[in-house]
């Protein structure tokens, strides 16, 4: 639906977007991700074909952005982050506005405003100005322009901002159903958003593809916690931490894990937590089973044991900081 090669886009000596390259196929919710100045605003003006690459090759649906821009732009619904609205106007007034801009007319036109009231819940302000409306109420009137004469892909410039809880709840359930005959792409700073929604997000630092992963696939750490003891966190503290270092010792001879590493010593309860890197090719459960076995037949107490989760957060912090980046 959306591939881009080696796309990039220069402002004179300044390089917005290097040489990023993705795949996106109709149906998929992506969130595309990056810090200001990181070049997902370009990537997503480029795919709506208001600026053009500087090099490489961006196709939509099949056209060429350089060759079919109009063809392709019919085929988009855009929100823009700052969406231009006109106060003068009611709210029916500019979704005729907006459909008219877009080719539809009669009761195709119609139709789509009374669908698009509807579906972003505009009912109750359609003959409202928009000078007079809230924060939240403008940013569906947005979406509500992005989705008229059903489009084949969204291109969605932080959705969720300006709306209180229950508004973001909505539209996170709209995106769900825009998707199930579409093609959406959400960029927003809020990691929760993605989480919530995507099924793939792309992350971009300094103008690179620097992640492209399923949300599925994202954790790709094969590490456990495990919470054990007793541990004397007395003892540790002064110096005698044979305790720690003989169960340390212990999780290591489970087959399977490769390293056991202190997380962290609870003095309150003499329970310690430990992080443990498994061998890369051994399956998280099955040594999870291994080290319950070993630790009951020590008599140690086992607190807990699961995965050690990366989440979004933890990963886009890392990417942009550059850890296990290229600088």
């Amino acid at each position: 639906m959306i591939k881009a090669e080696d796309l990039t886009r220069k402002y004179g000596d300044l390089v917005a977007v290097d040489t990023a390259s993705f795949q996106i196929e109709h149906g998929e919710i992506v969130g595309l991700l990056g810090h200001n100045g990181a070049g997902k605003t370009t990537i997503m003006k480029m795919i709506t074909g208001f600026i053009e690459p500087t090099a490489g090759k961006l196709t939509v649906d099949g056209l060429d952005i350089c060759e079919d821009r109009s063809r392709i732009q019919k085929k988009i619904g855009y929100l823009p982050e700052n969406c231009p609205l006109y106060p003068e106007m009611t709210v029916a007034d500019y979704l005729v506005y907006a459909a008219s801009l877009k080719g539809l007319e009669g009761a195709e036109a119609n139709s789509s405003i009374a669908q698009a009231i509807h579906r972003t819940r505009l009912t109750d302000v359609a003959a409202q100005r928009i000078n007079t409306l809230s924060r939240g109420y403008r940013q569906r009137l947005g979406v509500a322009q992005a989705i008229l004469g059903s489009p084949r892909i969204y291109i969605l410039d932080e959705p969720t901002n300006g709306l209180d809880p229950s508004q973001i709840l909505e539209m996170r359930a709209l995106i769900k159903e825009l998707a199930q005959k579409a093609t959406v792409v959400v960029s927003t700073h809020i990691l929760q958003e993605v989480e919530a929604t995507c099924h793939r997000v792309i992350i971009v630092r300094g103008g690179k593809v620097a992640l492209d992963s399923t949300m599925e696939n994202l954790d790709q750490s094969n590490c456990l916690e495990v919470v054990l003891g007793p541990v004397s966190a007395e003892e540790s503290e002064e110096g005698g931490d044979d305790a720690v270092s003989a169960i340390r010792a212990l999780l290591e001879e489970v087959d399977g894990v490769d390293g056991a590493s202190v997380l962290e010593q609870h003095a309150d309860d003499e329970r310690a937590t430990f992080s443990l890197s498994l061998a890369a090719d051994k399956k998280r459960d099955p040594v999870a089973a291994a080290i319950a076995a070993k630790v009951v037949e020590k008599g140690l107490k086992l607190y807990a044991l699961k995965p050690k989760v990366r989440d979004l957060e933890v990963i886009f912090g890392e990417i942009s900081r550059g850890v296990g980046q290229d600088e």
